[in-house]
């Protein structure tokens, strides 16, 4: 009876120790698929997406920063009321496209052109802006521009028919300016104004806010 305690006790110890290893490389072959899982989601709820058609998420970087990202940072963020400028005497003025550019006509006629509050934080920081040289003809639609940043890219689109008359040089050594001051500092171009009721034509702030809810939910 002792002789067959012991080779009942040693077969137990086996089983336990077989366990133990396919517990071990069950949960080896289930991190890498953990992590598939958690990137395939990132891309599904579209962290850092772009919020037009005209926005192009940096994959790699997405990719990277999935693996290193909590399940709880997933949701989106929600509407605030912050997309337009912080004073309604600035936003008053402002018109604005569904690409996200705004245009706001100056004392002299030409129109002041650069993007929105929500463009600058769905970009994030802004690293280059290309723009386009004064003289350049446009029609409204016409791609004059890009801005990229550490996460995204996106062309620019003309909100008007017209000439470029000037384009705002600090952003050359100072692309920040976008975000910290997009709708003063930050600007993009200037454009004389072929065909005004283009301006009637674009978004005003209420409608604007309509827009950008109706493409968060």
């Amino acid at each position: 009876m002792s002789s067959q305690r012991a080779v009942v006790s040693s077969t137990a110890s086996r089983w336990q120790q077989n366990a133990a290893v396919v517990s071990k490389a069950t949960v080896e072959q289930a991190e890498p698929l953990a992590h598939h899982q958690l990137a395939a989601e990132m891309s599904a709820s579209g962290v850092l997406r772009s919020f037009s058609s005209n926005f192009s998420t940096a994959w790699p970087l997405l990719t990277r920063s999935a693996l290193l990202l909590s399940p709880l940072r997933l949701s989106p963020k929600p509407y605030n009321g912050r997309t337009i400028a912080s004073s309604s005497r600035l936003s008053a003025a402002l018109k604005f496209t569904d690409k996200h550019e705004w245009v706001r006509v100056d004392d002299n006629g030409t129109g002041t052109v650069g993007i929105s509050n929500f463009a600058q934080e769905a970009l994030g920081d802004v690293v280059y802006c290309g723009l386009p040289e004064v003289g350049t003809q446009l029609a409204q639609q016409d791609e004059f521009g890009a801005l990229e940043s550490v996460k995204a890219a996106s062309e620019l689109y003309s909100p008007l028919t017209g000439e470029v008359v000037e384009v705002n040089t600090l952003l050359a050594d100072n692309p920040g300016l976008v975000n910290k001051s997009c709708y003063k500092d930050g600007w993009l171009m200037k454009m004389t104004i072929a065909n005004p009721a283009e301006v009637d034509a674009l978004m005003d702030e209420a409608a604007y806010e309509k827009y950008i809810r109706s493409i968060e939910d």
